[in-house]
């Protein structure tokens, strides 16, 4: 992924999709949270792509940090 350490992008509009999967006959739910590419790319974006993140509900907040290992 490019970053760009000049892009001020760290607000965007993101969506919250299901993707099911069927594997035999079973079908299973695949949640995803998809990152606008102008955030992902913003030179303070804290992650890398296949980095391991731990999420946490608090109230109506959904916080997304880097998992410890």
């Amino acid at each position: 992924m490019n970053r760009n350490k000049d892009t001020k992008m760290r607000i965007g509009v993101g969506t919250f999709i299901n993707r099911r999967t069927k594997t035999g006959k079973k079908t299973y739910d695949r949640f995803f949270i998809y990152v606008p590419t102008e955030v992902a790319r913003d030179g303070t974006f804290p992650f890398v792509e296949g980095e391991k993140v731990e999420i946490e509900i608090k109230g109506k907040n959904l916080i997304i940090t880097k998992a410890k290992d």
